[in-house]
């Protein structure tokens, strides 16, 4: 079976991995957020980060916090291959690590027909590849904070259709959204049903001939609905008015 592509991400409840000014310290996993994402890692071969995700993630590399959930995650980034796509990053300063200049979508699909899972993460690297219709399944961690602004967790140009897998709340507030892309028309599963953004088009009026605007519907209803008329108040044959009408 393929290996799937995975984006997973503590987002805001307005959409956003960081705000305005790159903090996201309220994204911080307690104890049973963070073992519950240890659990998801467990099947992930290889991480594909940008140059400021890789930067924020290679602290895992020197761990000094002894606490059992999180040198269980240390363990796993330590038994993980590690990918970063920068164009101006020159060193890494982890095992298991390298660096490619560009995304190649051909690579990464070799990748998953190899075998173990693949995690993509920071938000360019992301909205390119779901703009390249590769990511299979994505976690959602919905932090119960609004933040304003910042960082979007999905890209704003294009339209997604998702499967809901899964969902779980945890006693912080915090829910997990577990999401599969929906089958695309050649039947195919696990791909995004991708179409871009179109700008608002004017909307078409009929032009209806010999009258300066569309006739009222409401007053085409009434006229349809009005009683029709008795040989009371007809006008007879002869040309001689009812006598009931004046």
């Amino acid at each position: 079976m393929p290996a799937k592509l995975i984006y997973s991400a503590i987002t805001s409840l307005d959409g956003y991995v960081a705000d305005e000014n790159g903090n996201f310290d309220w994204a911080e996993p307690d104890e049973e957020v963070h073992t519950f994402v240890n659990d998801l890692e467990r099947s992930v071969g290889t991480y594909l980060y940008g140059r400021r995700m890789y930067e924020v993630m290679v602290a895992w590399e020197a761990l000094a916090d002894q606490r059992p959930f999180m040198r269980d995650f240390a363990e796993i980034w330590h038994a993980t291959d590690t990918i970063v796509y920068s164009k101006t990053l020159e060193t890494v300063s982890s095992a298991r690590t390298r660096i490619e200049r560009d995304f190649d979508p051909e690579e990464i699909r070799q990748m998953e027909a190899a075998g173990r899972d693949i995690t993509v993460g920071g938000p360019d690297l992301v909205a390119e590849a779901i703009k390249m219709a590769l990511v299979d399944e994505c976690h959602l961690f919905v932090t119960p904070i609004v933040v304003g602004g910042g960082k979007p967790s999905l890209p704003k140009d294009v339209r997604l259709e998702l499967e809901l897998l899964d969902e779980r709340r945890f006693c912080n507030g915090v829910v997990h959204l577990h999401y599969r892309t929906s089958r695309c028309a050649d039947g195919d599963v696990g791909r995004w049903a991708f179409r871009p953004r179109r700008a608002p088009s004017r909307r078409w009026t009929p032009r209806w001939p010999g009258r300066a605007r569309r006739p009222d519907p409401l007053r085409w209803t009434a006229r349809r609905c009005r009683a029709p008329r008795t040989s009371a108040w007809r006008p007879e044959r002869t040309g001689r008015r009812s006598p009931t009408r004046s």
